[in-house]
C-alpha cells in the first residue's frame, strides 16, 4: 500500500476509535469493534511492518543479546552481541566464558569505555537481563532498560537480524575451539561494519553511518578488496 494510503488508514482508525480517557467500554464492544474493523487493523499492521527504518543518532539505544555456536567437538560457546540500534554498528561480538550477569556487565562496560554510554539498552527477557543485579547496575549507570515482550523477538528485531546474518555465515564455517572462534569473530565484525552495505542505511556501511560519511558525495581515497572465512565474507572496503 502507498504511504498516502497507510496514513489514510491510520488517520481513519485513530478518529474512529478515539475515546475519552474516563469512558469505559465492555469486552463485548471491544470484540465487536475489532471484528468490524479487522480489515483496517490488518492494513495498519502491514504498513507498520513495511515501514522502512531510518538511521538515527549514534549511541542513543544499544541492543544486547546472546546466541551460540557449536565447535567441531560438539561444545557450545555463548556469543554476546552489542549493537547500536540506529547506525547498525556492531560494537562487540565475543565468545564469553559464561552467561553470568557479572561477565556480561564487564563486556558491556568495556564497550562503554570505548564508544561512550548509550541512553537506553534493549534486550529480551532472558533471566540474566531481568535479574536484580543487571537491572540495578544499569539504573545506577543512568541507562534506561528496554525489555521486549515475552515471546516477541521482533521487538528487538535489529540485533536478531544481525544474528541471522551471522549464523548464515557461521553455520558454514568449521570452528575447532573457542580461541579460533574468537579470532574469526573479529573478521566478521570488520566485514559487517566496514565492508557490507546496509539496505536500511541507503547503501552505507554501519561505520559510515556512525561517522556520518556519505559515500555518494565524498569519494573514497582508495578501495581495498576484503575476503575471509574461505570467501564467505567478501567485498570492497572503502577508505575515506
Amino acid at each position: 500500500m502507498p504511504k498516502a494510503g497507510c496514513r489514510l488508514v491510520a488517520d481513519t482508525f485513530n478518529r474512529r476509535f478515539a475515546v475519552k480517557r474516563q469512558v469505559s467500554v465492555s469486552k463485548s464492544y471491544v470484540a465487536y469493534t475489532l471484528h468490524q474493523q479487522s480489515y483496517a487493523i490488518a492494513e495498519a499492521r502491514r504498513c507498520i511492518r513495511r515501514r522502512k527504518a531510518t538511521a538515527g543518532p549514534a549511541n542513543h539505544t544499544w541492543a544486547l543479546d546472546l546466541t551460540g555456536k557449536q565447535d567441531v567437538h560438539g561444545q557450545q560457546h555463548a556469543l554476546l552481541g552489542l549493537f547500536d540500534h540506529d547506525t547498525r554498528r556492531l560494537l562487540a561480538l565475543t565468545a564469553v566464558p559464561n552467561k553470568s550477569a557479572w561477565t556480561l556487565l564487564g563486556y558491556l562496560f568495556l564497550a562503554i569505555g570505548r564508544f561512550g554510554k548509550p541512553q537506553a539498552m534493549r534486550s529480551d527477557n532472558e533471566r540474566v537481563f531481568t535479574g536484580r543485579l543487571f537491572r540495578t547496575v544499569l539504573r545506577l549507570a543512568g541507562i534506561r532498560q528496554q525489555l521486549s515482550g515475552p515471546g516477541c523477538p521482533w521487538q528487538n528485531g535489529r540485533i536478531e537480524r544481525l544474528f541471522g546474518t551471522l549464523k548464515s555465515k557461521l553455520d558454514r564455517w568449521r570452528v575447532p575451539d573457542r580461541e579460533r572462534l574468537q579470532s574469526t569473530l573479529g573478521q566478521f565484525v570488520f566485514w559487517y561494519n566496514d565492508v557490507r552495505p546496509h539496505q536500511n542505511l541507503n547503501g552505507r556501511t554501519p561505520l559510515e553511518a556512525w561517522h556520518r560519511v556519505d559515500p555518494y558525495r565524498r569519494a573514497p581515497k582508495r578501495e581495498e578488496w576484503f575476503e575471509a572465512w574461505d570467501g564467505l565474507l567478501q567485498g570492497y572496503h572503502l577508505r575515506f
